[in-house]
């Protein structure tokens, strides 16, 4: 009797989720651009679409710290690398930046990146562009004396973090040597646009809301919604475009779950809990309205959600 044949399917690379196949586009569709533009010359229309693309990496790698995008080890060290590549920064920073600090403390008085730590509770322009400087600042303290425990404790994870280092610096080099002023213009630009924009995301979503009792413990005793209002939600545009990034509040309460059930999650659990003031539509329309009409009409500006007293460094 002849054995049967093997699946070769089952040793092919398999995706999580089938929505995944949205993040594999934006992961391909950034490096060709960036090469077509490099070999064809500056086209507006391509450079917009290369900006617009590198805000799409920066939440793709969040997605896939929270929930690894490939059923395979393999494939997702793989992704790690790439995405290094993309970002123009190793990967393994978001797990004690973001996973370790802001999941753990949601916005709260511990959360070293907390908003309302810089200057008092804002919520405008200024504010705005600022916190990423003012973010990388106290968190790069968080990244080196991780990286010193896992030298002592973890020398394999530790190897893997200075590999992503390496491939980041060398591409640098690389594309530096070969033409300094379109690998500046193609490359790092783009990639400094998409950090700044995935580190001012979280003034977008905290800003002006209420990190206080952020966790179930220091909740005790409160309405069942107020805990929760330590995230602004979008509802608009930025979700099938970014991979549902302005859901927020779902995300934090459920943030091993894959970024497509975020829209009934929030649809179901989460909006009606939280105050009014955090579900807000588009994204660039509360952009407009919060940080240029505000500037200068106040009856446009947000309202904070904490009381003076809390807004402290």
């Amino acid at each position: 009797m002849a054995r049967p044949r093997p699946d070769a399917s089952r040793h092919l690379p398999r995706l999580r989720h089938r929505r995944d196949w949205q993040s594999l586009a934006y992961l391909v569709a950034l490096p060709v651009l960036a090469a077509w533009q490099w070999f064809h010359g500056f086209d507006v229309l391509l450079y917009g679409m290369t900006l617009f693309l590198t805000l799409g990496v920066g939440v793709i790698h969040h997605n896939h710290v929270h929930l690894r995008m490939w059923r395979g080890r393999g494939m997702n060290r793989l992704t790690d690398f790439w995405i290094t590549l993309l970002q123009g920064h190793p990967t393994f920073v978001f797990w004690p930046a973001h996973v370790a600090n802001h999941h753990r403390h949601r916005h709260g008085p511990k959360d070293v990146a907390r908003t309302y730590r810089f200057g008092g509770d804002t919520n405008h322009m200024r504010g705005y562009l600022l916190h990423p400087f003012q973010a990388v600042w106290v968190l790069m303290p968080v990244f080196f004396a991780w990286l010193a425990r896992l030298r002592l404790h973890r020398r394999g994870a530790w190897r893997y973090c200075m590999a992503q280092y390496a491939l980041w610096l060398a591409s640098w080099a690389v594309l530096l040597a070969l033409d300094w002023r379109k690998a500046l213009v193609f490359v790092i630009v783009p990639q400094l646009h998409g950090l700044h924009w995935l580190l001012a995301t979280n003034y977008l979503q905290h800003a002006h809301a209420d990190g206080r009792k952020a966790s179930r413990e220091e909740a005790q005793g409160d309405t069942p919604g107020s805990r929760l209002n330590y995230a602004r939600n979008f509802e608009g545009l930025v979700n099938p475009l970014l991979f549902n990034i302005g859901l927020h509040t779902a995300h934090h309460e459920n943030p091993h779950a894959h970024w497509s059930e975020l829209t009934r999650l929030h649809r179901t659990r989460y909006r009606a809990q939280v105050d009014p003031a955090l579900n807000e539509g588009g994204l660039v329309p509360y952009m407009v309205r919060v940080f240029l009409l505000g500037a200068v009409w106040p009856r446009f500006r947000s309202r904070p959600l904490m009381p003076p007293d809390s807004s402290i460094n």
